[in-house]
């Protein structure tokens, strides 16, 4: 994302940082995953057309088996998005209005849409300011009589210690809900993203580590029962034809979608690991600096699947979070903000009680944190420049010129 100003950004030097006349490189770029696989998916595709088995088809069920398995469940029901496997899944594990379920400050809108879609009341728990991840202790402060579940998210590819959210959950009998839209075969301390608690929601959005050709969800359990649950509230809420036992909804994974994601599910592994190798770079990069600008800490090791890569502009650095990522866009590098203003300050959610302060760490994340670019396909060479870029500026050696000269305005 560019930034767009009215006026431009002026360096302590008096000179204003200028617009890329192009992108050079980009935040995403799906070209590497799509183009060998071509073939293989119009192949898929067409099948689709040919057998006419659009919705609930062959393609569906080959796809639910698959990915569950890849997760080390039994079951996997395909719907509609991340958000409705959200919503579908915490029915299905038998919540009910007003329980109560602990759920990370910093929780994506979409996530906290599905939990409200529940029909639950989402408790709000800070972050971990080096991680990013839900906060343990501070969730077991928040636990209450009404307290049923927890809902941990695996935030940017890393996954929220399996052994924390399970002594927390058999401490205080809490149902464990993972949220894995964000964490594709993640893993941690044995486990992997979606086999830790009861059920698990993920998302298959285009820009995902695994990601179709539009919108797309699954819900995997190791359990029958909730797996027959979701299947049926996602199909109007029926377990057989003209039979309704339940109101559900219109959410359904396209056969088309469950296709095309089914081909590219045979290299998540290795473009996981390709994500977790430039981010490795990237962090032997920014470790030699002292300059106030340091990537969220990785405590998954080799499991961080890397969805995101995220640096933290702390208060200790030289230049801004706004600067930096102006000079990064004026060296033709995309870049956007993860999360500009927490959930609980949008006014959508002001309900919920909660406002900007409530949270420091949180509150902390949102004006610290600056996505760079990171996918499989991305070079060396250009995460060297994009760190060597961001460097310079924090640095304070000249802007960066060294490195990149642009043309100043």
């Amino acid at each position: 994302m560019q930034i767009s100003t009215s006026s431009p950004i002026v360096l302590k030097t008096g000179r204003a940082v200028p617009q890329a006349a192009k992108v050079e490189i980009p935040l995403i770029d799906l070209s590497f995953q799509h183009q060998p696989l071509q073939s293989k998916i119009e192949q898929a595709i067409q099948g689709i057309i040919q057998r006419g088995d659009y919705i609930l088809g062959w393609a569906v069920t080959e796809f639910e088996f698959a990915f569950a398995h890849a997760c080390g469940c039994h079951h996997g029901v395909g719907v509609g998005s991340g958000t409705d496997a959200i919503a579908l899944g915490l029915r299905a594990c038998g919540l009910q209005p007003g329980d109560e379920v602990l759920v990370p400050a910093n929780v994506p809108v979409p996530t906290l849409l599905g939990v409200l879609a529940a029909g639950v009341t989402p408790i709000l728990v800070d972050c971990i300011l080096e991680t990013g991840l839900i906060d343990i202790v501070a969730a077991e402060k928040a636990i209450s009589p009404r307290t049923r579940a927890i809902l941990p998210v695996h935030l940017y590819g890393q996954m929220v210690s399996p052994r924390q959210l399970l002594d927390l959950a058999s401490t205080f009998d809490l149902v464990i809900f993972e949220d894995a839209t964000q964490a594709h075969l993640a893993e941690r301390e044995g486990y992997r993203a979606g086999s830790v608690g009861m059920a698990a929601a993920f998302c298959f959005s285009p820009w995902k580590n695994l990601g179709g050709v539009g919108d797309g969800g699954l819900v995997v359990t190791r359990h029958h029962e909730i797996a027959t649950q979701v299947r049926s509230l996602c199909n109007f809420g029926a377990t057989r034809k003209h039979y309704h036992p339940y109101v559900g909804t219109n959410s359904r994974l396209d056969s088309l979608q469950a296709a095309v994601l089914t081909v590219k599910l045979s290299l998540l592994s290795r473009w996981n690991s390709d994500r977790n190798s430039l981010a490795q770079y990237y962090d032997e990069l920014f470790s030699q600096q002292g300059t106030g600008i340091q990537p969220l800490r990785n405590d998954a090791g080799s499991g961080h699947v890397y969805e995101r890569y995220i640096l933290r502009v702390t208060p200790s650095s030289s230049v801004s979070r706004s600067v930096l990522q102006a000079i990064l866009t004026a060296n033709g590098i995309q870049t956007d903000i993860p999360m500009a203003m927490p959930c609980y300050s949008q006014p959508a959610f002001r309900g919920l009680g909660y406002s900007f302060g409530s949270f420091p760490n949180t509150d902390a994340l949102s004006q610290q944190s600056l996505l760079l670019p990171l996918y499989p396909g991305l070079s060396l060479a250009n995460v060297r420049r994009v760190a060597e870029t961001v460097l310079a500026a924090g640095g304070d050696r000249q802007y960066y010129d060294i490195f990149y000269p642009c043309h100043w305005a």
